[in-house]
């Protein structure tokens, strides 16, 4: 434990996958070494991207027992925790505000541990020293400030204990409270959503559409040529320039396909849409959607309530559906707080910025009281 070192590099692939996976969190997979070089070969990130890695890999000797994934920013696109405002407060201050560092996945809304340690080393004091050394690095690089998305709530509390400030913002998520099926869930919601629910899945299921779940094996070079349509189309029409390439999905389906779930719906022999979602251990974690057709109903077939089936159906205990939609929660997923954690290197920003998140932080956690007060979930509203 004396002889711990770090040692930064740039790029996922100059160090053994083996010794990386061995140390990986078991929450989510996108930490996962195939993940990230999936996001590097296909050139979705690196250099001229806007996220341009740094790993800050923890050593005892020659044996890796710890990880941190830091990117240098450009910009604030394909995060999901937004300061855009904080970016324009510094530019009417006349300071730069990029480039920053982000400690997190790229385009990906997800809550779990940012910092990862082996199992049989003392987690705070290897997390302590990677985050020293994320200190120093962006010291050496001269960013502006350090942004930490998506930490479980523990973390908060050691990159507290660090100098960051403490953000807290919200998503929705869906809870398997031991359901038997489909039908078990809906009892758990008050009547006039229970029939919404039921209204709407009849709609599909009355029609011509035929939707499909595939994974790992079953997923083959057709679906992942439709999804990615799907996907380019839908998000440059709702949202610009689309975050990820077709390489980045081909890629996932040659080194990754035992992680990922696909729903994919058709009618007469021909893809409508569909979505596109990992899973590890007890979560099921949505990601991608898209459709070429603007058909009623669908997107919430496929990005919700197929994946709520198939998690009751694999006794999954969370499905975590993405970033935003108000239409999640009338949906019987539930209110639930998201940890960021901040610091800001130039004093007078940093002691405004403190003071914002102070007064957010109580709105914010009664938004979040008052959803599930008024939640269609039964159990959270009584």
């Amino acid at each position: 434990m004396d002889c711990l070192d770090t040692r930064v590099i740039d790029s996922i692939i100059d160090t053994d996958k083996e010794s990386y996976n061995s140390i990986q969190d078991k929450g989510h997979p996108f930490f996962d070494y195939e993940f990230l070089f999936c996001l590097e070969e296909s050139g979705c990130i690196g250099k001229g991207t806007g996220w341009d890695p740094r790993y800050i890999l923890l050593y005892d000797k020659d044996k890796l027992v710890g990880s941190l994934a830091f990117f240098i920013k450009t910009d604030s696109y394909g995060e999901f925790i937004f300061d855009w405002e904080w970016a324009r407060a510094y530019q009417q201050a006349g300071l730069d505000y990029y480039p920053k560092g982000v400690i997190g996945i790229p385009f990906t809304p997800t809550t779990g541990r940012r910092i990862i340690v082996h199992p049989e080393y003392d987690f705070n004091k290897c997390a302590k020293k990677l985050i020293q050394t994320a200190l120093r690095l962006a010291e050496d690089l001269g960013l502006s400030s350090i942004h930490c998305l998506f930490v479980d709530e523990d973390e908060q509390k050691l990159f507290t204990e660090c100098g960051f400030m403490e953000r807290i913002t919200h998503q929705y998520h869906w809870h398997n409270r031991d359901y038997t099926d489909f039908d078990s869930f809906l009892e758990d919601l008050k009547s006039s959503k229970r029939k919404q629910i039921k209204k709407e899945r009849k709609s599909i299921f009355e029609s011509e559409i035929e939707i499909e779940i595939l994974q790992g094996d079953k997923i083959e070079k057709e679906h992942i040529g439709a999804m990615w349509q799907f996907y380019f189309d839908t998000h440059s029409r709702k949202w610009g320039n689309a975050y990820l390439n077709y390489n980045f999905f081909d890629l996932i389906h040659e080194n990754f396909s035992d992680k990922v779930v696909m729903v994919m719906a058709k009618e007469n022999g021909m893809w409508l849409g569909g979505s596109f979602n990992f899973i590890k251990n007890s979560t099921l974690f949505g990601r991608y959607w898209g459709t070429n057709s603007e058909i009623n109903n669908l997107h919430f077939e496929c990005c919700y309530y197929s994946l709520i089936d198939y998690s009751i159906k694999n006794s999954l205990q969370r499905f975590e559906a993405g970033a935003q939609g108000e239409h999640k929660f009338l949906r019987g997923f539930s209110a639930v707080p998201i940890y960021s954690s901040h610091i800001l290197f130039n004093e007078s920003a940093s002691y405004s910025i403190s003071n914002y998140l102070e007064s957010e932080k109580i709105y914010m956690l009664e938004i979040i009281d008052s959803y599930n007060k008024k939640s269609p979930l039964k159990y959270l509203c009584n």
